[in-house]
């Protein structure tokens, strides 16, 4: 990458406050940040991410990618090669179930990654990549 990325912000509806404390909080370990009785911020890996209470999206839509389904609306965070398999030896000693489990995608091709996608408890979809060469992140 050529300068860093400045963080985002983002919010996702969640129908349960607690379980999205212990699922962010706990597993993912991101420190809480403000909050109300309505909605979380969390640190998510260096980003402003904000559970509200509401109703969730779900995941009417799957795209085929380098053979397999993934939700089309999901979001999640590019991690360091090491901080990926961490997080993906943390989501299964958790029991976590896998949308996809955490695999190698292109593998020797341009855009070579490691991904993984699962569920929050409200049903948002997560991934969750690295990149063997972090300068392809936007290779083509």
């Amino acid at each position: 990458m050529d300068r860093a990325l400045p963080p985002f912000h983002l919010a996702v509806p969640v129908d349960d406050l607690e379980a999205a404390r212990a699922f962010y909080g706990g597993i993912m370990e991101c420190p809480e940040g403000r909050s109300s009785e309505t909605w979380v911020d969390f640190n998510f890996f260096g980003h402003q991410f904000v559970v509200h209470l509401g109703t969730p999206v779900g995941q009417p839509d799957l795209n085929a990618v380098d053979g397999d389904a993934v939700p089309s609306f999901h979001f999640g965070c590019v991690l360091e090669w090491e901080d990926w398999h961490v997080l993906a030896g943390k989501l299964m000693a958790h029991g976590i179930q896998f949308v996809l489990k955490p695999k190698i995608r292109f593998e020797g091709e341009v855009g070579e990654q490691a991904t993984m996608f699962l569920l929050d408890p409200a049903g948002n979809a997560l991934e969750f990549k690295a990149f063997k060469d972090p300068g392809q992140l936007f290779a083509k």
